[in-house]
């Protein structure tokens, strides 16, 4: 019986590249049967997201416009109760808004609780100015929840939740290559990253001009 020969082409097909990942926790004032966060912002009920970022890809990653990567964790919500799993989860870096001057680091989950499903999203606004924005506008996510599985469902609570330095140090240590089958693979996907991460912020702070 005559075989096909084996085309090592057809393995790379299916096989990731090499990825990254971290995680990152966000805290802050957030409250039910609110719809803007700000106002929501005005409680003392702390909503916490421990978020961990999944790019599979990092080359896939940067040749998507909207630079999205996968979404795990957990959040603490004391209304509806401590480590509550995401079922669902989506990430994107400099996100295009539609204005220029304007991109998201979008950070959204999905849970349940009570029977019931909740999207929780967030975005943190991103907008071309002084070096003076950039710590501010990095670390503070403007957040509502929806019913439903998305964040098409209406908004039953708001907040806004903030990345502190210690967090942000935290953070810091668990970034980190996957799928890297050689220390030269992961220390290249780490620096491709950082080095998309460093540019957009020179151009949104420092030469204050879009892409």
């Amino acid at each position: 019986m005559n075989s096909t020969p084996f085309d090592p082409r057809a393995t790379q097909m299916c096989e990731s590249g090499t990825g990254v990942s971290f995680r990152e926790t966000m805290a802050g004032s957030f409250t039910l049967g609110v719809t803007e966060p700000r106002i929501g912002a005005r409680a003392t009920i702390l909503l916490t997201m421990h978020a961990t970022i999944h790019i599979e890809d990092i080359k896939i990653f940067l040749a998507d416009p909207q630079h999205k990567a996968g979404l795990t964790g957990h959040i603490d919500f004391p209304p509806f109760g401590l480590a509550i799993p995401a079922e669902s989860g989506v990430f994107s870096l400099f996100m295009p808004s539609g204005d220029p001057m304007l991109t998201y680091m979008v950070y959204e989950l999905g849970f349940r609780h009570g029977g019931k499903s909740y999207y929780l999203a967030g975005k943190k606004r991103v907008r071309l100015g002084g070096f003076w924005k950039l710590w501010g506008e990095t670390t503070t996510l403007y957040s509502t929840l929806h019913e439903g599985i998305d964040s098409t469902g209406p908004v039953v609570g708001a907040g806004i939740l903030h990345l502190g330095m210690i967090e942000l140090m935290k953070m810091l240590t668990t970034v980190h290559a996957t799928n890297a089958a050689t220390k030269r693979e992961s220390a290249g996907a780490l620096w491709q990253f950082l080095k998309f991460f460093v540019a957009k912020l020179i151009h949104t702070y420092v030469l204050q001009q879009s892409d």
